[in-house]
């Protein structure tokens, strides 16, 4: 099933402490935004991407999409203080023939076609699905420096992007939080506040978002690892 692709890329990213927002990051000679559109570039199922950021960056990110020769970015549009509120404008500027769309974080540039097809395929049946992945640390309550509770981990998940939704729903959803002035922690809460049961699908451990200067590291990692596996898969081949 073909969808759309709403990024929010309007984020600062203080925690980083890089000096420039996040997404213009470099990792092995490309920006961060340049991983993470490239994947929804060569996806056939993608129809055409949204790309939101803030408003002094949008001559940029539009010279940026010139550059990289992105096709499939129909729009850049101004988000908003808050990510929803990003989302949201982002929202607007998708077609209304639109079935299915993801909402993706620009900083999560190691998603994979595997994971966006099997989100597309539970969604398409179930209206609403998110990607996540079972948490491995202990997790424990803590009141002011004390540990009041041990949580029990067997029914935790950590839930990444993409999230995918029928777009009535999603933007049902958005539209209600708008108007009451609600500010949910991802676009999922705002979806099962109105009732819609969402999905959840296994996701891949390497799916993380850049928040700190610790994940870049990470982030190379990973992007090393996959150009070997590439480079081998070569030398198999021939």
């Amino acid at each position: 099933m073909n969808y759309w692709t709403v990024i929010p890329a309007a984020g600062q990213g203080k925690r980083m402490n890089a000096g420039i927002s996040k997404q213009w990051i470099e990792l092995l000679g490309k920006p961060v935004l340049a991983h993470t559109l490239d994947v929804f570039e060569k996806d056939p199922s993608c129809e055409g991407v949204v790309l939101v950021g803030s408003e002094q960056e949008l001559k940029q990110m539009q010279q940026f999409v010139q550059t990289f020769q992105y096709t499939k970015v129909r729009q850049i549009v101004p988000g908003g203080k808050e990510r929803q509120q990003s989302v949201y404008e982002g929202l607007k500027q998708v077609p209304e023939e639109a079935d299915l769309v993801l909402i993706h974080d620009a900083a999560r540039p190691f998603i994979t076609h595997d994971s966006i097809q099997q989100l597309v395929n539970v969604a398409s049946d179930s209206g609403s699905a998110v990607l996540a992945v079972p948490v491995k640390d202990t997790v424990k309550k803590v009141v002011r420096d004390q540990v009041e509770e041990t949580i029990d981990r067997s029914s935790l998940w950590a839930v990444q992007t993409p999230q995918a939704f029928r777009f009535s729903i999603v933007m049902k959803a958005h539209e209600k939080a708008d108007v009451e002035g609600f500010v949910g922690t991802d676009d999922a809460s705002l979806v099962e506040r109105i009732g819609e049961t969402v999905a959840i699908v296994m996701g891949d451990y390497h799916n993380i978002k850049l928040t700190t200067s610790d994940d870049l590291l990470f982030g190379q990692a990973i992007l090393l690892d996959r150009q070997g596996e590439k480079h081998n898969a070569h030398r198999t081949r021939f």
